[in-house]
């Protein structure tokens, strides 16, 4: 059911034709020019998973501006987050069901455990490889290709010959799936800088393969650049961390001071087997932060704290280095001082029952009942942490902890009982920030992992850059 709320106007009735429904819209919109320019029209979608109230304008304008709107922009940005709990993923695994809800112009994907939290994995090297695979897989959902479009590297190709991950770095594969040089993402294009400048000290896992800051200002395409969709616009591992973004590849000419900072709250409380990863960049003119975390663990009476700990240091511990010289700079350092800030993760906050009061609750699907027990509903409630963020209604069951390969949580069967922890949301999304609406907030059926996915789609408005402002 589509309804459209403008001085008491209301369509009921399902079965209108899109005629109608097109005619409707447009004296809507007649109707508004005759307006204030601010006047606010509301297009409300009904669903099994609620009601998401959204202004009109950046449905019927995906990324173009109007002058009635200030020269702003609207945009699909799709956000997933998944532990994968330390599996390396094969060519046989299909994130069509996590990817291909439909096109989005931006798309934020995190990762936690892909690789097993052992002490050579967070002490000694770091295991490139499967950051590689999920890249490569990640690719052929969102541009239908086969291989990552890479320069004399071996690959090694699935049985069936569906899907070939390629043997090379991490660093290597990124670059092949940027449609736009790293070093220009970074770069700073305010027209009053004096010297636009990259970050020298960023050690990124995916760095350029020479070290000159000197950059082109021209598009510096990649092998099969042409072909792609979607550009990667960035992409970091800290251990089992990892966090890409993707972007329509016509948009990524409009990023800049593109940046990464990583805050290890692991081993010692520095180490990276759990912390975050944040990405903070200018798109037009708006500046986005999208953080990917992995918590302290533990469902003890007391765990939340080290969580809510976690939280706090990350905030505090976030910097992103200093790219724009101009004074008064609207380039923002630290994580709050973005416009649009989206937190994705295995927050690990637990529901404060027991494991057979929750288990009750689950099969009547009593999800109000849960969620009032939720720790991050309450911790936030109660302002301690995640105060002024906003998270959408869950209507969908606990995506942590399952046996592997089953629709059956770790415990209820004699052979898991040593494996059984109290199901709860560990995964979770939430955003802060003007002009973000969200669209979905739901969980996906894979079962690679004792984890679910969980994934959510945002309308997200954008200013423009003046018509002055220069692409790149």
């Amino acid at each position: 059911m589509i309804g459209v709320g403008f001085s008491g106007m209301t369509l009921m009735n399902q079965d209108r034709t899109n005629q109608q429904a097109s005619s409707l819209i447009g004296k809507i919109l007649s109707v508004k020019g005759r307006n204030q320019r601010n006047k606010e029209i509301e297009v409300r979608f009904g669903s099994s998973e609620g009601q998401y109230d959204l202004p009109l304008q950046p449905l019927l304008s995906r990324g173009e501006s109007t002058k009635a709107a200030n020269e702003n922009l609207s945009f699909r940005v799709f956000v997933a987050t998944w532990n994968v709990g330390g599996k390396s993923p094969d060519s046989k695994l299909n994130l069509d069901d996590i990817l291909k809800v439909r096109e989005e112009d931006i798309y934020v994907l995190g990762f936690q455990e892909i690789v097993p939290l052992n002490a050579g994995n967070v002490l000694v090297i770091e295991d490139n490889e499967p950051a590689v695979k999920w890249l490569a897989l990640i690719n052929q959902s969102l541009n239908k290709a086969n291989h990552v479009p890479l320069r004399g590297s071996k690959s090694i190709s699935s049985p069936r010959g569906s899907l070939v991950f390629p043997k090379t770095s991490l660093r290597k594969a990124s670059k092949a799936l940027r449609t736009e040089d790293k070093r220009r993402l970074k770069s700073c294009n305010c027209l009053r800088c004096p010297q636009s400048q990259t970050n020298e000290n960023d050690n990124s896992s995916e760095d350029d393969e020479d070290g000159c800051s000197n950059f082109s200002v021209g598009p510096m395409p990649t092998p099969g650049a042409n072909s792609m969709k979607y550009g990667l616009v960035a992409s970091k591992q800290m251990v089992g961390i990892f966090l890409t973004v993707w972007m329509r590849k016509e948009l990524v000419q409009y990023v800049s001071h593109m940046r990464i900072s990583c805050v290890g709250r692991g081993i010692l409380g520095c180490l990276g087997n759990k912390g975050c990863i944040s990405v903070s960049m200018l798109f037009h003119k708006t500046s986005f932060c999208f953080l990917c975390s992995h918590l302290a663990s533990g469902e003890k009476e007391g765990d939340e704290l080290r969580r809510n700990s976690d939280v706090i240091e990350i905030l505090r511990n976030t910097q992103f280095p200093r790219i724009c010289k101009t004074t008064n700079s609207r380039v923002p350092e630290k994580i709050l001082d973005h416009d649009r800030v989206i937190w994705l993760g295995d927050l690990n906050y637990r529901i404060s029952l027991s494991y057979s009061d929750t288990g009750k609750l689950l099969k009547q699907k009593a999800w109000d009942a849960l969620y009032n027990n939720d720790q991050l509903k309450i911790v936030r409630e109660a302002g301690r942490v995640f105060n002024g963020w906003k998270e959408g209604k869950i209507y969908f069951a606990p995506t942590y902890k399952y046996s592997l390969n089953s629709d059956i949580y770790a415990g209820e069967t004699i052979e898991t009982k040593s494996k059984r922890r109290t199901p709860a949301w560990c995964d979770r999304i939430l955003w802060r920030g003007s002009e973000m609406y969200q669209l979905s907030y739901e969980r996906k059926e894979l079962r690679f992992s004792d984890h679910r996915p969980v994934c959510s789609r945002f309308w997200v408005g954008v200013e423009a850059m003046e018509d002055g402002s220069k692409k790149r």
